[in-house]
C-alpha cells in the first residue's frame, strides 16, 4: 500500500474557530470509533452530516499534523502516527501499567511462572510488560511484539470480551492465520471457544502462539466494562497444562481486584 502524508492546508479551513475545532474533533473521533481500518470522504460526510468540501478541508488539516494519513491508491484515510503518539501518551498517564505491576509480581511469585501485561491496538495484541520468576527454565516474551487477536490466551481474552460488532469486524477483516500447528483458525470453532471464555472469565492456550508454550489469561475491565488490558500467566506446556484451574483462580482474583480499582462493577 502506497501511503503519503498530505502537507498542504487549504486557507478556507480556520482551526481557530470553535465550529472548525469541533468538526475536526468529530472527524478524528469517528476514526477511533470506527470498526473499519480506513474511511473515505463520502462515508465521513454521511455519518457526520458534513459536506464533502468541509470533510476534505478537515482531512487536509489533520493530515498536515500527521493525525490522519491519506492512501493515494484507495483515496481513503487512516489514523496517522501522531494519533498513535497521543494514544501512547494517554496510556502512559493512565498508570494501568503501574497499577498492574504489583498484581503481576504476586502472580509470578504465587505460580512460579511468568506474568505478562498486554494492550490491544485495533486487530492486534501487544505485550506491554512482564514479570519473570526466579527459576532456570522460564518463559520470556518480547515486550512490544504484536500478535493477532485469535492466537494465544491473551489475544483471545481480548477478543472474547469485545462487543459482538467488534468481534465480527475482526472475523471479517481477513482469514485467520496460523502461528503454529495448534492455532485455532476455524471461525466457527473459535466463536464457540470465545463464548466459553466469556462464561468462565479466562482463556487458556497450549502452543497456539508459540510451540511448547502455554498460558492462562484474563482481562482487566474499566468502568464501562471494556477490556483495557489483559494479564496472563505463561510457562512451558508441561508445567501449565495440569495447573490451569489453580492458575485461573489466582489470576481472576487479581484481575477482578484491579478491575474494581479502575471503576468496574464486578457484580
Amino acid at each position: 500500500m502506497s501511503v503519503t502524508i498530505a502537507t498542504s492546508v487549504e486557507p478556507s479551513t480556520d482551526p481557530r474557530t470553535v465550529n472548525g475545532i469541533e468538526r475536526a474533533l468529530d472527524v478524528l473521533l469517528l476514526f477511533s470509533r470506527s470498526h473499519e481500518p480506513s474511511l473515505g470522504v463520502t462515508e465521513i460526510g454521511r455519518r457526520l452530516g458534513l459536506s464533502k468540501a468541509v470533510v476534505h478541508r478537515i482531512l487536509t488539516t489533520l493530515c498536515s499534523r500527521q493525525l490522519i494519513v491519506a492512501d493515494e491508491t484507495s483515496r481513503r484515510y487512516v489514523l496517522g502516527p501522531a494519533s498513535l503518539a497521543l494514544g501512547r501518551a494517554f496510556l502512559d498517564r493512565v498508570d494501568v501499567r503501574d497499577l498492574a505491576r504489583e498484581p503481576m509480581r504476586r502472580l509470578s511469585e504465587a505460580t512460579s511462572e511468568t506474568s505478562t501485561l498486554s494492550i490491544r491496538l485495533r486487530h492486534s495484541r501487544v505485550y506491554l510488560d512482564q514479570v519473570t520468576p526466579h527459576r532456570d527454565v522460564k518463559m520470556e516474551v518480547q515486550v512490544g511484539a504484536a500478535f493477532p487477536l485469535h492466537a494465544g490466551s491473551s489475544s483471545k481474552a481480548f477478543l472474547a470480551f469485545l462487543t459482538e460488532a467488534e468481534r465480527e469486524a475482526y472475523f471479517a477483516s481477513g482469514p485467520l492465520t496460523a502461528l503454529t500447528d495448534h492455532t485455532v483458525v476455524d471461525p466457527h470453532f473459535l466463536r464457540d471457544e470465545l463464548r466459553v471464555i466469556r462464561e468462565r472469565g479466562y482463556a487458556a492456550s497450549f502452543g497456539e502462539r508459540q510451540a511448547g508454550a502455554a498460558s492462562v489469561a484474563a482481562p482487566v475491565f474499566d468502568h464501562e466494562g471494556r477490556p483495557v488490558v489483559v494479564i496472563s500467566v505463561c510457562g512451558p506446556v508441561e508445567r501449565v497444562r495440569t495447573r490451569v484451574g489453580e492458575i485461573a483462580q489466582t489470576l481472576l482474583a487479581e484481575t477482578r481486584d484491579l478491575s474494581a480499582r479502575l471503576g468496574h462493577n464486578n457484580s
